[in-house]
């Protein structure tokens, strides 16, 4: 698609700004439709699934082009939080969205009133002043035309209309002054609303359990419900939006019931072909924005890969850049004679409602002058009745608009509240018996783990020890289950079978948040927190974050002193490109900082998973000693490394395989040819140590040596 669907595309998005669960009773898995609650306690109504009808889309489906086909395949389909309601959205009509407006402007309410209640008070109260003043402004309007339309000298007709001025401007005053409150209150609220919203999901989504946050369909519900965010302080624009468009019609309405009874159905008549055609449009467009819309993230996505830093090596090397770039103008050109034909369909649209509305308004005229004709209606009535219902028409057309926005919104704000309500129902439980501060043996006695949704185990009927003080090396080949142990180790995954015990306890009964405080990790996907220097270590330990003497001796222990000097800012130093002043630094200053972070969280358990894999040589030697001297003062040390030659001083080797416990023992005993067991270590140690003598040799063949 071309440019300007895929803007509206963005607007769309801009404007909403288990594989099995675990086995817990009280903890379902996410239902899509399922009962919700509000942050505040509001009830939310089940919704069916939605089917979704077609009769306005773009007629037949979209045709796969080449572009599509070479680069990826076929058509891609996007799973972001903001396209889970396409398919409600294209089947929104008018009568289910007013079925829906009460409970949602009681939500919104709800959430205003627990933010800030003088806000909404004011709102309210400014709101309804404003429907006021525009009847009365229309009634004194009136009074002034009776005036001046009556019979008399021109003089004495303008000083008698003088008090219904005065009347009329007090009003027009006094609605700007309440519009202004009521803008003035409504942005007071507006991001209060959705900050309680934001805090109200993140602070249950940061406590629910590993295998959750790993649920995709959990992890599509949070997507969503973080669009929710910014809708519940749309939800405020447009209920207020609407209280006015409301008191619009009412205050209207009111006065043409005032002056004669079938001036409010002509009013309706007039407009409601207009809001017709808006939503005809709008259904339109979106049918279109649906059949298109895979066509506009491929787009997308060769746009954001044609300027990507990470890219823009082999997009000139390679020559990608010019082949993308004919790819991305292929595909775009494919969109125009979509737009071409959604410009004609809007103009159509709009021909028609224009002309029903034409013929509406001719009649409401020819009405009216039959109405002076006729003697039942004096002038300056038809002259307010002119000026009501170009009002009123206003006001209608808004509140449709906003009417429809709000159903939109609502669709995401309850993705917030299921999100929210689903992670409260998943989080980690609180409490449970104390943790040992120095755990003597941690054991895990024939733990099984599967990941849900898996068929096969992750980790199958483990038993082994670790004791305090000890450097514990788990060795094996990719997927053999060691990272995944030592997330159950330190309590982020629980076992589906066995059990791991802390000093006798299992760890089911243990506090979680204690445990977690004993634990330090530096895993081979370490957080490259977008921070400063400073606060990538510091968050190690947030509570001792004041400790610069600490944070001055992580520093020492990762050598990590000349990257503070290199620094332009030093700790300040933003490590973050694509922010004035942010500085990249190298994949092994990384892990010198990611070790600098274990060290000032000082914990008792200290899991290393390749935690030098980006460090030269004689740095891997020394962070491989400086890991190893942790022990010697108490704390016990997981290894995982594929690095066999840094485990030869360990005090004890667990070998992994297809998440079974393979081999264990010392360097000395997996190494002992005559050793009972499948030799695996010592294979891997062959083959891996043969390599770096085939490396060594090849270096001696075309270095030449010097001369004594």
């Amino acid at each position: 698609m071309g440019v300007a669907l895929a803007a509206r595309t963005a607007r769309a998005a801009g404007r909403l700004h288990p594989h099995r669960a675990r086995r817990h009773p009280r903890r379902p898995a996410v239902h899509r439709h399922g009962l919700g609650h509000h942050p505040d306690g509001i009830k939310t109504k089940r919704r069916a699934p939605v089917k979704i009808r077609n009769q306005d889309s773009a007629p037949g489906d979209v045709p796969l082009s080449a572009a599509e086909q070479l680069l990826f395949g076929g058509r891609l389909k996007g799973d972001w939080g903001w396209t889970t309601h396409e398919g409600a959205r294209l089947n929104l009509t008018f009568l289910s969205v007013l079925r829906q407006l009460p409970r949602m402007i009681g939500q919104t309410a709800a959430m205003g009133w627990a933010v800030d209640r003088v806000a909404l008070i004011a709102v309210v109260f400014a709101q309804l002043g404003q429907g006021a003043a525009m009847a009365f402004g229309l009634l004194a309007t009136n009074r002034v035309l009776l005036g001046l339309f009556a019979g008399g000298p021109t003089g004495d007709k303008v000083k008698a209309a003088v008090p219904a001025l005065a009347l009329m401007a007090s009003a027009s005053a006094l609605a700007a002054v309440l519009r202004a409150v009521s803008q003035a209150a409504g942005g007071r609220l507006g991001p209060k609303v959705e900050r309680l919203a934001a805090v109200s999901m993140l602070a249950r989504i940061i406590r629910v359990e590993m295998e959750t946050i790993e649920d995709p369909e959990f992890h599509a519900l949070v997507d969503s419900g973080q669009h929710g965010t910014m809708a519940a302080r749309n939800l405020i624009l447009h209920t207020l939006g609407i209280i006015e468009g409301v008191m619009a019609l009412v205050a209207t309405g009111g006065v043409l019931l005032i002056l004669h009874p079938i001036l409010l159905p002509l009013l309706l008549a007039v407009v409601v072909p207009k809001g017709w055609g808006t939503i005809r449009a709008a259904r339109r467009t979106y049918a279109s924005l649906q059949l298109w819309i895979e066509h506009i993230r491929q787009q997308s996505t060769l746009r954001r890969l044609l300027i990507s830093q990470t890219a823009s090596p082999e997009l000139r090397v390679h020559a990608a850049g010019p082949f993308l770039l004919d790819q991305f103008e292929t595909m775009t050109k494919e969109g125009e004679a979509e737009q071409t034909r959604l410009a004609r369909a809007e103009a159509g649209t709009e021909l028609a409602t224009s002309a029903i509305s034409g013929v509406t308004s001719a009649t409401t005229y020819v009405v009216l002058a039959w109405l002076l004709t006729s003697g039942h209606m004096p002038l300056a009535a038809a002259a307010t009745a002119v000026l009501a219902i170009s009002t009123g028409t206003t006001g209608l057309r808004g509140l449709v608009g906003n009417v429809h926005h709000l159903y939109e919104q609502g669709l995401f704000f309850n993705d917030l509240i299921r999100a929210r309500d689903e992670a409260e129902q998943r989080a980690i439980p609180t409490g449970g018996l104390p943790v040992p501060a120095s755990p003597a043996t941690i054991k895990f006695e024939k733990v099984s783990f599967t990941y849900p949704g898996r068929d096969t185990s992750a980790l199958d009927d483990i038993s082994l020890t670790i004791r305090r003080g000890q450097v514990i090396a788990l060795v094996g080949e990719n997927g053999s289950g060691k990272t995944t142990l030592a997330k159950a180790l330190v309590g982020l995954y629980q076992p589906t079978a066995g059990r791991i015990l802390w000093d006798g306890i299992d760890i089911r009964d243990l506090d979680r948040d204690q445990l977690f405080d004993r634990c330090a990790l530096v895993l081979q996907n370490f957080m490259r927190w977008p921070f400063t220097l400073a606060a990538n270590v510091i968050i190690g330990r947030p509570a001792a974050r004041e400790d610069t003497a600490r944070r001055a001796a992580a520093a020492d222990y990762a050598d990590l002193g000349i990257v503070v000097d290199d620094l332009p800012r030093g700790w300040d130093t933003l490590i973050e490109r694509g922010y004035h002043g942010g500085v990249e630094v190298s994949g092994g200053q990384w892990q010198r900082i990611a070790l600098a972070r274990a060290y000032f969280r000082d914990a008792q358990l200290l899991v290393c998973d390749e935690p030098t894999s980006a460090l030269d040589p004689a740095a891997e030697v020394a962070a491989f000693e400086q890991i190893r001297n942790l022990a010697a003062d108490g704390q016990t040390i997981i290894l995982i490394t594929h690095r066999l030659s840094s485990v030869t001083t360990a005090d004890r080797i667990y070998v992994l395989h297809h998440g079974r416990l393979a081999e264990a023992g010392t360097f000395a005993t997996l190494m002992d040819d005559n050793a009972d067991g499948p030799g695996i270590f010592r294979r891997m140690f062959l083959l891996q140590s043969r390599q770096y003598q085939s490396e060594a040799s090849d270096t001696e063949a075309v270095i030449p040596r010097q001369a004594p």
